[in-house]
C-alpha cells in the first residue's frame, strides 16, 4: 500500500487521535464563526486611534507587535509540539535589520519588511536543520543556546548593532519616499496592516493540509512517518515560517520605538512571549495575541504603577492562569461556547 501524500488532509486527521470521532459538520461552523470574530477584532483595532489618546495608543501597537511574536510562537508551541526558549533571536534578528536597513539604505516600510523577513528565515533555515532533529529538553536547551547566541552577538557588536546602548535614531518609516508614517496614528495603522497579513497567513496554514500534518507530528510523529511524512521536514518548515513571521514583528517594534536594543534578542523576550501563548493558549493562535496583551498591559501599564512589582503581578497572573485555564484563556471559552450551544 502506498504512503499518503503530504498533501492528503484524509491522512492527516488518521494521524490525530480523536479526529474520526469530531462530528463533520460542526468544523465549517466553526471555522465562519472564527472568521467572523476574526473581522470584528481587527475592525475594533482598525477604530481604535479614533478614539484612544496617543499614549494608549502606543500601547496598543506594542500589544499588536508582540501579539503577532506570541503568535508566531504559538505555531511552534501549540501546532508542532516545539516549546522554545530562544525565538526572541529572530524577533531580534528582524528589529535590527529593519533599523540597520532604515539607518543606512533607506526608510521604505515595505523593503524593511522584507529584509527582516528573509533574514530571519534564512537565519532559522540552518539553525531550525539542527534543532528540529532534537526532542523534549535538548530541543529547549538548543533553542536557549541559539538566542543567547544572538543576544551576545547583538551586545559586543558595538560597530553593528551599538552595542548595550542599541540603535538609536532610526528614522520613521516611509509607505511611498517623502512620506513618513510620523503620527501615531497612521503608523499604527500600517502595523495593524502587517499584523493582519502575517496573522492571516499563520491562520490559513493552521487550517491547510500542511497544518493538520503539524497536528499529527505534535500527537505521534512515530505514527506520521509510519504513514510516510517527512516529519523532519514538515517541522523545519514550520520553524522557519515561525522565525519568519517573529523576524515580522521584530520589524513593526523596531518602526515603532525607534531604537533597537540587545533585550529585542534576549532570554527574557523570549519569556514574554512563552508566557503569553501559556496565558493564551499553546493551541490558538488568537488565544496567543489576547495573552500578550494581558502581558504586555501587567507589564508596561499596570507594573509601572506598582513601583517595580509587575513582574511580580505578572508571575501571579501566570500562576492561577496555569492552574484554573488549562489549556489557555481561548480552551477555557471555547468550553463554555461548547457548554452553551449544548
Amino acid at each position: 500500500m502506498s504512503a499518503p501524500s503530504a498533501g492528503t488532509p484524509q491522512a492527516a486527521s488518521d494521524a490525530v487521535p480523536g479526529a474520526a470521532a469530531a462530528p463533520a459538520p460542526a468544523a465549517p461552523q466553526a471555522g465562519s464563526r472564527e472568521r467572523w470574530l476574526h473581522a470584528a477584532a481587527l475592525l475594533a483595532l482598525a477604530l481604535a486611534p479614533f478614539v484612544l489618546e496617543p499614549g494608549y495608543l502606543a500601547t496598543l501597537g506594542r500589544i499588536v507587535g508582540y501579539g503577532l511574536l506570541a503568535a508566531s510562537l504559538a505555531l511552534l508551541v501549540g501546532f508542532v509540539g516545539l516549546p522554545s526558549l530562544g525565538h526572541a533571536a529572530f524577533f531580534g534578528i528582524g528589529a535590527y535589520t529593519a533599523a540597520l536597513l532604515g539607518i543606512h539604505v533607506s526608510a521604505s516600510g515595505p523593503l524593511q519588511l522584507l529584509a527582516a523577513v528573509a533574514v530571519a528565515a534564512a537565519v532559522a533555515v540552518p539553525t531550525g536543520w539542527l534543532v528540529v532533529r532534537s526532542h523534549g529538553i535538548y530541543f529547549l536547551m538548543l533553542t536557549l543556546a541559539i538566542g543567547e547566541i544572538v543576544f551576545l552577538f547583538a551586545a559586543r557588536s558595538e560597530d553593528l548593532t551599538g552595542g548595550f546602548n542599541g540603535l538609536v535614531g532610526i528614522p520613521a518609516v516611509e509607505l511611498v519616499p517623502g512620506s513618513a508614517l510620523i503620527d501615531p496614528a497612521p503608523l499604527y495603522w500600517f502595523i495593524l496592516a502587517v499584523f493582519a497579513l502575517a496573522y492571516a497567513t499563520l491562520w490559513l496554514v493552521t487550517r491547510s493540509p500542511f497544518g493538520l500534518a503539524l497536528r499529527g507530528i505534535r500527537d505521534n510523529e512515530a505514527r506520521m512517518i509510519a504513514l510516510g511524512y517527512p516529519t523532519t521536514r514538515y517541522k523545519l518548515a514550520a520553524f522557519c515560517l515561525s522565525g519568519g513571521v517573529a523576524g515580522v514583528a521584530g520589524a513593526l517594534i523596531a518602526a515603532q520605538q525607534q531604537i533597537v536594543t540587545p533585550s529585542a534578542a534576549a532570554f527574557g523576550t523570549s519569556v514574554v512571549a512563552l508566557v503569553a501563548v501559556i496565558i493564551g493558549g499553546a493551541g490558538s493562535l488568537w488565544g496567543a495575541v489576547l495573552g500578550a496583551a494581558i502581558v504586555i498591559v501587567i507589564r508596561d501599564e499596570i507594573g509601572s504603577s506598582l513601583e517595580g512589582h509587575g513582574p511580580l503581578l505578572l508571575g501571579l497572573v501566570f500562576i492561577l492562569a496555569v492552574y484554573l485555564l488549562p489549556g489557555g484563556i481561548a480552551a477555557a471559552l471555547g468550553r463554555l461556547g461548547s457548554r452553551g450551544r449544548r
